[in-house]
C-alpha cells in the first residue's frame, strides 16, 4: 500500500513539474497573426453584439405595436356592442326581439373583426420574430467564421516558424 501511495505521489510530483515547465517563445509572426486573430473577433462579437440588440429592438416594437393593435381592436368591439345594447334598451316592447338578434348579428361581426385584427397582428410579430432570428443567426455565423479564420492564420504562422 505504501508503495502505491509512493508512486502516486511521486507521480504527482513529476505532473505539477511538467505542467511549470515554461512554453516555448512564440515567434513574431504568431504573435502578429494572434493580435490580428484577437482584433478580428472582437470586431465580429461587437458586430453580433450590435445586430442582436437591433434584432431584439424590432421584435420589442413589432410586439408593442401588435399589442395596441388588439387593444384597438377590442375597443372598437365593445363600444360597438354597448351601442347595439343600448339600441336594444331603448327599444319598444314590440321591437324588443327585433333589435336584439340584429344586436347579436352585430356582436358577432365585431368579435369577427376583433379576431381577424389579432390574427394579423400576431402573423405580423411571427414574421418579425422569425427574421430577427435569423439575422441573429447569420452574425453569429460570421463571428464563428471569423474567429476560425483567425485561428486559422495563427496556425499557419506557428508552422511556418518551426
Amino acid at each position: 500500500m505504501s508503495k502505491l501511495l509512493a508512486a502516486l505521489i511521486a507521480s504527482l510530483f513529476a505532473s505539477v513539474a511538467m505542467a511549470q515547465a515554461s512554453a516555448p517563445m512564440a515567434t513574431p509572426a504568431v504573435n502578429k497573426a494572434e493580435m490580428k486573430a484577437d482584433k478580428s473577433d472582437s470586431k465580429a462579437m461587437s458586430s453580433e453584439a450590435k445586430t442582436d440588440a437591433k434584432a431584439d429592438t424590432k421584435t420589442n416594437k413589432a410586439e408593442m405595436k401588435s399589442d395596441k393593435k388588439k387593444s384597438d381592436a377590442h375597443a372598437d368591439a365593445m363600444k360597438t356592442k354597448s351601442k347595439a345594447q343600448a339600441k336594444v334598451d331603448k327599444a319598444d316592447a314590440a321591437d324588443k326581439g327585433k333589435m336584439a338578434a340584429k344586436a347579436e348579428t352585430t356582436d358577432a361581426k365585431a368579435n369577427s373583426s376583433e379576431a381577424k385584427t389579432d390574427v394579423k397582428a400576431d402573423t405580423k410579430v411571427s414574421k418579425v420574430k422569425a427574421d430577427a432570428h435569423a439575422d441573429k443567426t447569420k452574425a453569429a455565423i460570421n463571428t464563428d467564421k471569423t474567429k476560425a479564420e483567425g485561428q486559422a492564420d495563427v496556425d499557419k504562422a506557428a508552422a511556418k516558424s518551426n
